[in-house]
């Protein structure tokens, strides 16, 4: 009787793939390797290409830091 092959390896040849809807975030970045989501990454990069992106992203805090953030970009 043969054994089964690992999970790495039907990675390795296509036959398993990573689930990125329904599963725990953190699993999945821990098995993916990256920080944040690639859904994420895609998202924000299209938007700062092609959108507007005034009042989408939002500082809270101290204004004097928020101010120096402002100077810095």
């Amino acid at each position: 009787m043969k054994s089964r092959p690992t999970k790495q390896k039907l990675k390795q040849r296509g036959i398993l793939k990573e689930r990125v809807f329904g599963c725990d975030l953190g699993e999945h970045l821990l098995n993916s390797g990256l920080d944040v989501p690639q859904v994420l990454k895609s998202c924000s990069e299209f938007i700062e290409k092609h959108g507007v992106v005034d009042g989408i992203y939002r500082h809270s805090g101290v204004s004097s830091n928020i101010q120096k953030l402002r100077l810095n970009h």
